[in-house]
């Protein structure tokens, strides 16, 4: 590598983005958006986009992310949009309230969409290299105050740019990294096979990660895994059962206003719809991993990471429920232009003449052919706790982190990362106030605020149990929550604002029509029948009866003959809100609560140490994690109560010292 006094500056950016997966290309997306000099770096511009694991989007609580990155001009919607092939309504027999969409995407489709919407913004550079460095003003700095001192606020360096192991140098305002599982990335196939890897194929990030660490950063290692995939030719799928895709009208985002509809079979902008099928892994399976266990990576000691509880190994199934009798595989298609298939379900870092002998034992793949090998990874994340809520790096000015190397898994939990830390970064290299999303407002809130305030100790997934306001905020009415805090930054285009305006309004007429229509008893006979519900004895509104069991506010309207022209997300969305108007307005009041303690804030510089009333353990949570305002300190784990009550009393005697010392000086000068 050259030294760095050496190299020539190339170009010089705005905001610069290390990495092109789901986080690096949100991030880049909304600084663009915000009017931003982009660049975009990675490794190959082949990979922009690149769905490493499974190619899907969405699912219980992710789904809401994904619109709520749609909400703040992301990308993510509108590549699934454009290349979903199979289509699924999760939690389809509960209330539309939790219903949770999931697309299984064409891998190359979406791939291919991720750039092409990239490069419709003309000031968004891709720049194919791998980072070595961060460069930082005035020369790199050493490991001195970084995390040393927990009082020691004072940022002690601030980046101005990057150079890559090609020898090129950019420089920024601001950067951001985004590299994923490719930090030290090391892949596992077997207790005794070991290569540096980022993902199958391509090398690990190692300079830029070593560097990181030297600046004094605290680094973690966790772990992830893949299954094997099959040559779909090879499959009995008579002895497999067939899931058909229940795509109907369904779109992620609220505007495609960039692309056309595509010319398909189906007549809609998705691609083809195709099949998943469903089979087990049996007995016979079960057999031959216990058999060879010993040479997993996971259980034969070669990797002590930990990895995410909740999509487990097949060795861990294995061991952890040894009572079960099978365990579900879903077989997914990775694309149109492929018959490979995603084995999902069947994770695992057993060695590749294991996984060929395990599949055989699989109803449906007794001949299935092997086309890679399952395995896992090993990479660097560095605990979040080390951010504030703009996605900043607290010791250094100028970087932010978005991703897995935050600690989290999940495209769409990296996606909005992504757009928070793109959102950020801009708006401070433009001398404008932060973005920071309350836990009332999104998940993204959520998300980030488990992050910063909690920390990490395996591999962090959204749930909606982690989220206070579960009913208030959903994934069908993201673009109303969210998009009163966008347009105010600038996000969006003049078209787009119409449009936004023309779908909220939707609602809001729907829920009018529900409130001002009467029903007759003779309208309603067949629709309440069906629904089992009692027969009407006289006129009714539209929306009393939308709020019975079982009754959908479109099907009143049907009925009834009015709102014919309104959009079915509004017609959903309005019933809900009529349906649980009881529940969101108890839901509301707490969230009232939670923003007026978030108003309260806690200047970055208490000396938390000095603090005697609070516990030692409170102490060092609150000056390891400086949070921002109240609220975020009520949320650390080891605070308590008394803590915060305590905290609030040494601000105001901490308060009347300053104001009594500042008298004393006019006194004294006059």
């Amino acid at each position: 590598m050259h030294p760095p006094n050496s190299l020539h500056t190339e170009a010089s950016f705005d905001v610069l983005v290390v990495g092109a997966g789901h986080a690096g290309t949100e991030a880049a997306v909304a600084a663009a958006r915000l009017g931003a000099r982009v660049g975009v770096v990675t490794s190959a511009l082949e990979t922009i986009g690149q769905m490493s694991c499974n190619p899907a989007i969405g699912g219980v609580a992710k789904s809401t992310v994904v619109r709520e990155v749609d909400a703040l001009g992301g990308i993510m919607a509108r590549a699934t949009d454009l290349a979903t092939l199979q289509f699924r309504m999760l939690n389809r027999g509960k209330g539309p309230a939790v219903w949770a969409p999931r697309a299984q995407c064409d891998r190359g489709l979406y791939r291919r969409a991720v750039r092409s919407l990239l490069e419709r913004h003309a000031n968004l550079h891709p720049i194919q290299g791998t980072v070595a460095r961060l460069t930082f003003e005035g020369g790199e700095p050493g490991a001195r105050g970084l995390g040393s001192d927990p009082d020691n606020v004072g940022q002690v360096a601030r980046v101005t740019g990057i150079e890559t192991i090609e020898g090129r140098r950019f420089g920024a305002r601001a950067v951001i990294v985004t590299s994923g599982t490719f930090g030290r990335g090391r892949i596992h196939i077997g207790a005794d096979r070991q290569v540096a890897g980022g993902r199958a194929g391509e090398a690990a990030a190692t300079h830029l990660a070593e560097q990181l660490e030297a600046l004094g950063l605290t680094v973690g290692r966790f772990k992830t895994g893949t299954p094997p995939r099959i040559d779909g030719r090879s499959v009995d799928f008579s002895r497999l059962e067939r899931q058909e895709s229940e795509i109907e009208s369904f779109d992620y985002s609220w505007s495609h206003f960039w692309d056309s509809p595509r010319a398909t079979d189906t007549g809609t902008r998705h691609p083809a719809q195709l099949p998943c099928w469903i089979t087990f892994l049996g007995a016979d399976g079960q057999r031959v991993i216990a058999e060879h266990l010993g040479e997993s990576a996971m259980y034969g000691g070669a990797i002590a990471s930990r990895g995410p509880r909740y999509c487990p190994s097949v060795e861990d199934k294995i061991v952890k429920f040894p009572d079960a009798a099978r365990h579900q595989i879903f077989l997914e298609p990775e694309g149109h232009d492929t018959a490979e298939l995603y084995v999902n379900g069947l994770s695992t870092s057993l060695p590749a003449p294991v996984q060929v002998e395990i599949l055989r034992t699989v109803p449906g793949l007794e001949h299935a052919r092997m086309t890679r090998a399952g395995y896992a990874i090993e990479y660097d994340y560095y605990p979040p706790t080390q951010l504030d809520a703009t996605l900043a790096v607290r010791a250094v000015a100028g970087l932010y982190f978005a991703g897995q190397v935050n600690g989290t898994t999940g495209y769409e939990e990296a996606a909005g990362q992504g757009v928070v830390a793109g959102l950020n970064a801009t708006l401070a290299v433009q001398g404008r106030p932060p973005l920071v999303l309350g836990r009332e407002t999104s998940y993204l809130g959520v998300l980030i605020d488990d992050l910063i305030t909690r920390g990490v100790d395996e591999p962090y997934r959204l749930f909606t149990s982690r989220s206070e306001f579960r009913l208030t905020v959903r994934q069908d009415n993201a673009l109303a929550r969210l998009a009163p805090i966008a347009e105010p930054l600038g996000i969006y285009r003049a078209d787009e604002r119409a449009i936004i305006g023309a779908r909220i309004e939707a609602v809001a007429e729907a829920h009018a029509i529900a409130e001002r229509t009467t029903v007759r008893p003779e309208q309603a006979g067949a629709l309440l029948a069906a629904a089992g519900s009692a027969p009407l004895a006289q006129p009714a509104r539209a929306a009393d009866l939308a709020r019975r069991q079982g009754v959908t506010l479109a099907a009143v309207f049907a009925a009834a003959g009015v709102g014919s022209g309104l959009p079915r997300d509004a017609l959903v969305t309005a019933e809900l809100e009529i349906k649980y108007a009881g529940y969101f307005d108890r839901e509301r009041l707490q969230a009232d609560r939670m923003r007026q303690m978030g108003e309260v804030s806690l200047d970055a510089a208490l000396p938390y140490a000095g603090m005697q009333s609070l516990t030692l353990e409170a102490r060092q949570k609150l000056a390891a994690i400086r949070p921002a305002t109240l609220a975020q300190a009520s949320r650390i784990p080891g605070v308590s109560p008394n803590d915060l009550q305590n905290l609030l009393i040494e601000i105001a005697r901490g308060r009347r010292r300053k104001t009594a010392g500042s008298d004393h000086e006019v006194a004294a000068g006059s």
